[in-house]
């Protein structure tokens, strides 16, 4: 029996970065937002002159999504059309994905998030990956996270890491359909793509 050492190359990194977006749309898509919503907040102001529900010390809950910030704030209850805004230490948990961020905007209609705007210093995106104990993390100044259009964009010094896997730029974006990734640089120095590949040299038999 012959043993063949596995060439790896760097789009095999690359390909298993690309997973990402893929888990966190299904993530987004199976939740349902009409489920009931629990608040715990340590005090709440209705501000009836701008129409603003405003929450201090918001933990709130609903299915499978649970939200952390030091304040909260909607026009509306409801998610059927609705934008909350969350600041301060903002925690967001959505199936196995964790967020922990400075600021976040959710943009909701028809009980669907259509949008959203995380943002920070930086912003910092953790995935469980189902089946596996490996964790995808991401960082970011922003990340815009367009569900419609099935496009994510990670910019102001982003960066991906999986296992010893990693690619850094000013901008990176995520088609979702096309399972595509775009990594854009400012042409100065530090904001050059940069990808770090660390090759698997594992020994599989040949049956031949």
């Amino acid at each position: 029996m012959k043993f063949v050492r596995r060439k790896p190359t760097l789009w095999l990194g690359i390909a298993a970065l690309l997973t990402i977006p893929l888990l966190a749309a299904a993530q987004v898509n199976d939740l349902d937002m009409r489920l009931p919503m629990d608040i715990d907040a340590d005090n709440t102001t209705i501000d009836g002159k701008n129409s603003m529900i405003i929450f201090n010390g918001l933990r709130l809950t609903q299915g499978r999504v649970s939200i952390q910030a030091d304040e909260g704030r909607a026009k509306r209850m409801e998610l059927e059309d609705s934008t909350w805004h969350f600041t301060g230490n903002v925690v967001i948990d959505i199936g196995a994905g964790h967020i922990e961020c400075d600021s976040a905007e959710l943009r909701f209609d028809e009980f669907r998030l259509k949008q959203a705007i995380v943002t920070g210093s930086p912003a910092v995106y953790d995935l469980n990956r189902p089946g596996t104990e490996e964790v995808t993390h991401a960082e970011a100044g922003r990340l815009d996270y367009n569900v419609d259009g099935g496009v994510i964009e990670f910019s102001d010094q982003a960066t991906i890491t999986e296992g010893g896997n990693q690619i850094s730029s000013n901008v990176l974006v995520y088609n979702i359909a096309e399972q595509r990734i775009n990594a854009d640089s400012t042409g100065e120095e530090d904001g050059r793509v940069r990808i770090t590949y660390t090759p698997v040299n594992g020994i599989e038999p040949d049956e031949s």
